[in-house]
């Protein structure tokens, strides 16, 4: 069960004005079950190309960009096992390889 929280903030104008602002924000109110067979994932990708599982009913979390998969635990760990074939992070695999 997910509930929604208003996220307020201010801005300083350059007049000097403050503006209040709000922004609805996904918030989950129970913990997740990870191994539920209708738990659905999206796999996440980060600009080092490491993966990541995220809950697909949340938001995709800064320096992370969903891939398009959105599937059971299970579809998406094979889509891992094929893909993500060198765990080492971008940048170490140009130093050591020159890629």
């Amino acid at each position: 069960m997910n509930g929604t929280a208003l996220n307020k903030y201010a801005m300083n104008c350059d007049s000097g004005e403050v503006l209040t602002r709000e922004r609805e924000v996904a918030m989950r109110t129970v913990s997740f079950d990870f191994d539920s067979p209708e738990a659905r994932f999206k796999v996440l990708i980060n600009h080092e190309e490491q993966y990541s599982l995220w809950p697909a009913d949340l938001e995709v979390p800064g320096g992370w960009t969903e891939t398009g998969v959105c599937a059971s635990k299970e579809e998406c760990d094979k889509y891992l096992e094929s893909t993500w074939t060198d765990m080492r992070p971008k940048s170490l695999r140009i130093a050591l390889d020159g890629e």
